[in-house]
């Protein structure tokens, strides 16, 4: 971790889509240098915290704070813009542009335009594998390569703070370890991750703290050890 300030703060969050509540009165931060998780099954909300943080859902009421800027009625692209990336559950590439392509898009924002070329070589050197299959199109990745791209997409917007979603769903275990050590490396680096993950024992060995979401609302929270150690989150998410 690089220092005790939050970075992104939420504080009594609802949201809603109609008549259906989907988060309840959400509060967490994660301090700059992190890797936060948030676990919980299906359905609970997780997907749906990192959309109303990215701006891609209403909030009905509540605050989210980013380096103390409210991003309440902020449009997503401005929220692009102030240092939010957000990597979505399915990854969301372009699927007919090609490797190198999809990388460019990332970097529309962007005004620090000499420093495009050491970011690429950065993101290459993280996924050798995007570098030499990077006039392929996306589409003819196999799903880790699409995992990677989704990642290294995220790191072209120089964001500093990435909101990851289900990151390894769908790999094969060999390849989920080598996504979670690039994460380890890329948070190294310095930027601050909140990660909704499946695979609660992976994420909780990769994270510093964790959250449990259960039906909208948060009901557990503390070190990435004292989750693993609690017996509720044992039984409900690690198998015992």
């Amino acid at each position: 971790m690089k220092s005790n300030g939050e970075l992104l703060s939420i504080q009594d969050l609802h949201v809603a889509y109609g008549s259906i509540v989907a988060l309840q009165g959400i509060s967490l931060g994660v301090r700059e240098g992190e890797i936060v998780t948030l676990i919980g099954a299906n359905g609970a909300g997780k997907s749906t915290l990192l959309r109303a943080i990215s701006g891609i859902v209403p909030i009905r009421s509540g605050k989210i704070t980013f380096s103390s800027l409210d991003l309440r009625n902020v449009p997503a692209h401005r929220i692009v813009e102030m240092g939010v990336a957000h990597v979505p559950e399915g990854r969301g590439i372009f699927a007919n542009l090609t490797v190198l392509e999809n990388l460019k898009l990332a970097t529309w924002s962007r005004k620090d335009r000499k420093d495009l070329r050491q970011d690429f070589q950065r993101v290459f050197d993280l996924f050798p594998r995007l570098a030499e299959r990077q006039d392929q199109p996306a589409g003819t990745l196999s799903g880790g390569e699409q995992q990677m791209l989704a990642v290294a997409r995220a790191l072209m917007t120089r964001g500093r703070l990435m909101l990851l979603d289900e990151p390894s769903m769908g790999l094969a275990p060999v390849l989920v370890r080598e996504i979670f050590q690039t994460l380890h490396e890329i948070n190294a680096a310095g930027t601050t991750i909140l990660l909704v993950e499946q695979n609660a024992r992976q994420a909780l060995k990769l994270a510093h703290r964790g959250y449990v979401l259960e039906t909208g609302r948060l009901t557990v929270a503390g070190t990435a050890k004292e989750l693993m150690e609690n017996p509720s989150v044992k039984a409900a998410y690690l198998g015992g």
